[in-house]
């Protein structure tokens, strides 16, 4: 294979920042601020948080779960049809966009949720058995502590595990399949690193609700 040209990579470049760019913006379209508004509703009444949580808490049960599957196809379709067309790679750049764009929304002056139903959908769409294995230690840790918080932290905690298996040690994910390496490396790493730094308020929290012996 010859090697790039300048334009080709000028090309590959624009191509890059017009993913992100698409990725962050539809990011940033959050669906529990809209459906808030439409029904005359505070979500500062509850944590304050535009997430699916968060809405259930205020909105009711219902809306909360439709607020979830909406935010998980909000990182899915972007980044499947990504993915479909122009490859992994450029995935893992509209999946950070995405999660991104919902976590600091454009749409909300920088305020957002903290992207861990979208960044679940962005793993679906790339790695569906890493998003399987994540949901698993969600749910574990859920049903043992039901804090949703928690088990979003550790889910988000062996998301970063993986990120750095795929680099050292790639042997350890055949199981789950999948690219391994650098990209998906950094990838990885990123989307855990910025769940946990939306969660630094509940990794407080988790100092009081489990306290050390």
């Amino acid at each position: 294979m010859s090697p790039l040209t300048g334009p080709e990579l000028g090309l590959l470049a624009a191509l890059a920042v017009v993913v992100a760019a698409f990725s962050f913006f539809l990011g940033g379209v959050n669906p529990a601020a809209i459906f808030a508004r439409a029904l005359g509703k505070d979500l500062s009444a509850g944590s304050g948080n535009p997430g699916a949580t968060n809405a259930g808490r205020v909105l009711g049960r219902k809306w909360g779960v439709l607020v979830g599957v909406l935010d998980v196809l909000k990182g899915l379709v972007p980044v499947l049809l990504v993915v479909s067309t122009i490859g992994v790679f450029y995935a893992y750049i509209a999946g950070i966009a995405v999660v991104l764009g919902h976590v600091f929304s454009p749409f909300l002056r920088g305020r957002g949720g903290k992207g861990v139903a979208t960044a679940l959908g962005a793993i679906l769409a790339v790695h569906p058995w890493y998003a399987v294995a994540l949901l698993v230690v969600f749910l574990m840790a859920f049903v043992v502590t039901r804090w949703v918080a928690f088990g979003s932290m550790l889910a988000a905690i062996t998301l970063v595990v993986i990120g750095i298996l795929a680099v050292v040690a790639p042997g350890a994910l055949e199981p789950l399949g999948g690219s391994v390496g650098w990209a998906t490396g950094v990838w990885a790493v990123a989307l855990g690193g910025i769940i946990l730094a939306r969660h630094q308020r509940n990794m407080r929290d988790a100092s009081s609700r489990f306290p050390h012996p």
